[in-house]
């Protein structure tokens, strides 16, 4: 087992081929031990240089409403009048904190990510 820091983007990609040729080793073996290392050793890498933004609030909003089916109209118990609704959807108005509880329990969308600025 020859294991260095992962660096560069050579060696995250170096890193990337060999868990693919270690993915299905039997666990309790010297290999399942260098894919643990490896994996960990990645993950520290993208957590640093190839960190993911949160989502935007306004689009987990529309992306929720997607997935469940819902219309503008659905919204207003959670966010106020019809042009409530289309005002925050515009981004002409930001969310309030009574907006985001509502959101948060009644449409299980993460407070933290309703708590980010939209941009």
């Amino acid at each position: 087992m020859d294991i260095r820091p992962i660096r560069t983007d050579a060696d995250h990609k170096h890193a990337l081929v060999r868990i693919e040729e270690l993915w299905d080793v039997a666990e309790g073996t010297p290999e399942y031990d260098e894919l643990e290392v490896l994996a960990t050793l990645v993950h520290a890498y993208e957590e640093r240089n190839l960190p993911i933004d949160p989502p935007d609030p306004i689009e987990a909003i529309k992306f929720r409403m997607d997935q469940m089916g819902l219309t503008r109209k659905d919204l207003e118990p959670y966010i106020g009048s019809r042009a409530r609704v289309s005002e925050i959807l515009r981004r002409k108005r930001r969310l309030s904190l009574p907006m985001i509880r509502r959101l948060h329990k009644g449409l299980g969308i993460p407070s933290d990510v309703l708590i980010a600025s939209s941009r």
